[in-house]
């Protein structure tokens, strides 16, 4: 994945007056200033890919729910137990072998009862399948994602519950927690090949890239939702989102000509009204564009 991030790359550079101003994230600061003060809690982090600085973080270090992106770890650790050989993945996992869950993805949807290990984490990271990353939680084991966590440096994150439609006084309250810092790490491993082994890292993010939503930080792209894999114009670019009830996350790497970024951002707020909800959605596009403007 490193040397394919090189290969997208270009020595095309913009005129040195061109360039300058398009390198700050100012409009993203001030679109998250206005969310904070409404209330929201906020964790962000940009990580230049080439140099290994920040260019950007705000409460960078803070633990908060981070929804879907919990399958991150739970795919880090299904890629290792194929390489190893523990699991099989072509092993095949019933439906029926896991409570029933309607807050999205497709396979619930689908007349098909079984899928086996490796379709799974393409519905799960493609789609976010719940019932599919609910069926891998259950085959891999919640401990196994734990020492996983562990095993990257991950102190700020853990995977706490499979995906529920409702979650009751004995559940846990979310089904995960992270930081935008570690979660930026884990992007930057993974388009380095550092995430546990190279292919592993490899196929990580290549079920990674398949992913459909490109609604909140990935709207600036301009990208095709369902085949954005090989860009045209050379934009590398692999995303998780997260989402619950007032609860917006995404994390990922984009890499154009320019540089190569990795980032995170969660966002917390009270979903009192559509306006508040879409203001929450235009933060992360505004960083979208700020991403854009400094890696292109």
């Amino acid at each position: 994945m490193n040397s394919l991030r090189g290969s997208r790359r270009s020595n095309r550079r913009l005129p040195k007056r061109a360039a300058i101003g398009r390198r700050s994230f100012t409009s993203t600061l001030k679109s998250l200033d206005e969310l904070a003060a409404f209330g929201a809690r906020i964790s962000v982090r940009v990580n230049d890919l080439d140099r290994g600085t920040s260019v950007l973080a705000g409460d960078d270090f803070v633990t908060l729910p981070v929804a879907g992106l919990g399958v991150v770890p739970l795919l880090i650790e299904l890629a290792s137990a194929f390489e190893t050989g523990d699991l099989d993945p072509l092993e095949i996992v019933e439906r029926s072998s896991v409570a029933p869950v309607g807050v999205g993805g497709v396979w619930q949807h689908l007349k098909a009862p079984a899928f086996p290990l490796a379709d799974l984490a393409v519905l799960a990271a493609a789609t976010g399948d719940a019932t599919a990353a609910n069926a891998l939680m259950a085959r891999v084991g919640l401990e196994a994602v734990r020492a996983r966590i562990e095993d990257l440096g991950l102190s700020r994150a853990a995977l706490l519950d499979r995906f529920r439609d409702e979650r009751g006084p004995d559940d846990a309250p979310h089904v995960a927690l992270g930081s935008a810092r570690e979660l930026a790490e884990v992007f930057a491993a993974l388009v380095n090949a550092e995430a546990v082994s190279p292919s592993v890292s490899a196929q990580v993010a290549e079920w990674l890239s398949l992913n459909h939503d490109l609604s909140l930080v990935a709207s600036a792209t301009g990208l095709d939702p369902f085949a954005h894999e090989n860009d045209e114009h050379g934009l590398l670019f692999i995303n998780k989102t997260g989402r619950d009830a007032g609860i917006r996350v995404e994390a990922g790497v984009i890499a154009g000509p320019r540089a190569g970024l990795s980032y995170a951002l969660i966002v917390c707020f009270d979903d009192l009204s559509i306006q508040h909800r879409l203001r929450v959605h235009e933060a992360f596009r505004t960083l979208g564009v700020d991403l854009m403007e400094y890696v292109f």
